[in-house]
């Protein structure tokens, strides 16, 4: 890839696209845009459900502008697609996402791809869970567990630090993906090195609803 293309990241906020656009950038690509879908009334991610609000501050601690659309499950890929044909139009040619290992969340990215006429990047296709994790601590990223599914992981994981010691004890859990790839978790990053400044925020609520439990997080820092 041309060094300085310019590329948006699908961005949910948590460490898989932290860290696949940490690598892109690192590797030379122009992330110009995130992109985020959000729930139709537009108070949370469409995929993660973390607070809409909070992916604008990270937006705006990393200074990458995000556009964020109000979607329903149904109309997600005719909305994502609309979003990825408006960025052409800004000279954008590729975009940028965190899957692992799921093929078919690969197929679905090749394929909206392929019919929007951009590139896709994987930067973390078929890397080690834990390698990953490793990489991403290392790097200086900070982050927190802010979602379960509670049939897998309680409430005692809610706010817990993406530090050795999560992973250390994560690994001692049986059928859960170490990086939570099949849903287990969900984390919300506040600070790194693509980060002009740490993310703000004060702890919350911890409430269970639809088998999930949500950590609720508030702007700011407490006076």
């Amino acid at each position: 890839m041309k060094k300085g293309t310019k590329a948006f990241c699908c961005w949910s906020g948590g460490k898989e696209s932290a860290l696949s656009l940490y690598e892109s950038k690192k590797s030379g690509l122009n992330i110009s845009y995130l992109v985020n879908m959000i729930s139709e009334d537009g108070q949370h991610s469409r995929s993660h459900g973390i607070d809409a609000g909070h992916l604008r501050l990270q937006s705006e601690t990393m200074e990458i502008p995000i556009i964020q659309r109000r979607t329903s499950w149904q109309s997600y890929e005719d909305e994502f697609k609309k979003v990825v044909l408006d960025l052409k139009d800004r000279g954008i040619e590729t975009g940028v996402f965190g899957d692992i290992d799921l093929q078919q969340h690969r197929d679905w990215v090749e394929r909206v791809c392929r019919e929007t006429g951009v590139k896709p990047i994987l930067p973390l296709w078929n890397e080690e869970r834990e390698k990953l994790l490793d990489e991403f601590i290392q790097a200086g990223f900070k982050a927190i567990v802010v979602t379960t599914q509670a049939e897998f992981l309680g409430i005692e994981w809610l706010g817990r630090e993406i530090d050795e010691q999560f992973i250390d004890d994560i690994k001692q859990l049986d059928d859960i993906d170490v990086c939570g790839e099949k849903g287990e978790y969900h984390t919300f990053v506040y600070d790194g090195p693509v980060f002009r400044k740490a993310v703000e925020f004060t702890s919350g609520e911890k409430v269970l609803k639809d088998n999930h439990w949500f950590f609720r997080i508030n702007h700011g820092r407490n006076s």
